[in-house]
């Protein structure tokens, strides 16, 4: 596939080319970014790992705030992709052009909003977060720095999600994948090398964001996408409705994310260092499965939207299976793998801590127990979230991390202490798919007989 097809072309390979090939060409670069940007996110682990536990257990609590950065980011992105990729598949690239400007500046407009009030409570947010006083000091030197980057930050996520909603993925993966491998390099530079300590890790992170950032915006300039301009800032009441309805479901999503690793953070504090480490170093290995997961649904994202705006709801339908049936059996492997190499995965982030690898690998194989109904979970919302089933799409974003997470993480614990911690993640997991099941039932009635279609929310 040529990286740069006319807007023509791209309609005609998203309405009629084959389903398969199609959501595979552009869920590739889509996972290939996803899992370096979660390599990268492990390599922070990993090299602050070799400080100390309370360095390693600081940057598990500064998640929070790397969530909230995120989910700004989606909101705008996803909220404005979602949206322009359903005008384009009508063929109204006016309304598409407004929708690209109005999000990418909203998204720096809220990301320095995220600065300012983050550096002004720096300690007590870092309190908040779960640290402790041997903890302390690590976090407020790493979200000092993290906190800097994040206006560019949150754009860089909009322009990501926009390039691939217009299937431009390969545009979307350079950038993303280059400012990963720029921060791998750095971080033992800054870390080691200058004795920097967690603040290089900081450091590295947000120096790669800003290079991902200029490549992702020349990918806009350079490519046949909708380019980002001052002019197209109109309509802003009536878009940033829709930029609402399209991106609440990722709000939910990534910052009920935020919510519940702290909430993850407290219930694991009174256990010491060594727990809120190693449910952290869990969280990261779990992620990159999950990257991989999210980035193959990436490629199902902007089929969903061209064809869904263009009145091929059959069409919506196949592509829906054929990412389940995938995503299932990928994360059936990894489920087993995690399994199996439990012990040997965290001793990788903390191999001198017996409590830590203790901890995290007894964590590990529990979340894989359930780890599969991911997919199923994820597929969904990603279709409703694009047919713009704003509601159902929230309600089951906020299912995994929020609706049955946050009262697990809160009452097993109770009873079952450390094991409780250990177990809260499965329990919610199962609960959100049958959730999910509910929902799905109600999606594909529609999308069968899609007169109805404009009833529902």
């Amino acid at each position: 596939m040529k990286h740069s097809l006319s807007q023509e072309e791209k309609f005609k390979m998203m309405t009629d080319d084959p389903l398969p090939s199609v959501i595979i060409r552009l869920a590739i670069p889509t996972m290939i970014s996803m899992l370096v940007t979660a390599f990268y996110n492990m390599a922070d682990t990993f090299f602050v790992g070799q400080i100390s536990t309370s360095a390693t257990a600081a940057v598990g609590v500064a998640f929070p705030v790397m969530a909230v950065i995120q989910a700004a980011g989606f909101f705008c992105g996803h909220g404005s992709g979602n949206s322009m990729s359903r005008k384009l598949g009508a063929k109204d690239h006016e309304a598409a052009e407004q929708l690209a400007a109005i999000g990418f500046y909203l998204a720096i407009f809220v990301g320095v909003i995220i600065t300012i009030v983050g550096l002004i409570f720096l300690k007590p947010l870092s309190l908040l977060l779960g640290s402790t006083e041997t903890i302390l000091p690590h976090t407020e030197a790493y979200l000092g720095i993290i906190l800097l980057g994040a206006p560019y930050m949150t754009a860089q996520f909009v322009l990501n999600n926009q390039l691939r909603f217009q299937g431009n993925a390969f545009y979307a993966m350079l950038g993303i994948a280059s400012g990963a491998i720029i921060n791998i390099i750095l971080d033992p530079i800054f870390i080691f090398v200058w004795n920097m300590g967690v603040a290089g890790a900081a450091l590295a992170t947000i120096i790669s964001q800003l290079i991902s950032f200029i490549l992702l915006l020349a990918g806009i300039r350079i490519s046949t996408c909708i380019p980002i301009r001052l002019k197209n800032l109109k309509h802003i009441k009536e878009h940033l409705l829709t930029i609402a309805g399209g991106g609440l479901p990722s709000l939910f999503r990534q910052g009920l994310a935020s919510i519940a690793t702290l909430a993850l953070n407290l219930s694991a504090n009174p256990f010491g260092d060594a727990a809120i480490a190693a449910m952290s170093i869990v969280g990261r290995i779990t992620m990159f499965a999950n990257s991989a997961l999210i980035g193959f649904g990436q490629g199902f994202q902007p089929v969903c939207g061209y064809n869904y705006g263009a009145g091929k709801y059959k069409r919506v339908q196949e592509a829906f299976w054929f990412c389940v049936k995938v995503a299932t059996g990928g994360l059936l492997i990894f489920s087993a793998l995690g399994i199996v190499f439990a012990e040997p995965l965290v001793t990788i982030f903390r191999k001198d801590d017996p409590s830590v690898i203790s901890i995290g690998s007894t964590a590990l194989r529990m979340q894989c127990v359930t780890f599969t109904l991911g997919g199923w979970v994820l597929m969904n919302n990603m279709l409703m979230q694009t047919i713009g089933k704003t509601m159902r799409a929230s309600i089951l974003a906020a299912a995994r991390q929020g609706l049955f997470f946050l009262p697990a993480i809160l009452i097993l614990p109770y009873f079952l202490q450390l094991t409780g911690i250990q177990l809260a993640q499965p329990v919610a997991d199962v609960f959100a798919f049958f959730l999910a099941v509910i929902l799905n039932r109600r999606t594909m009635k529609e999308l069968a007989h899609p007169i109805e279609r404009t009833q529902s929310i």
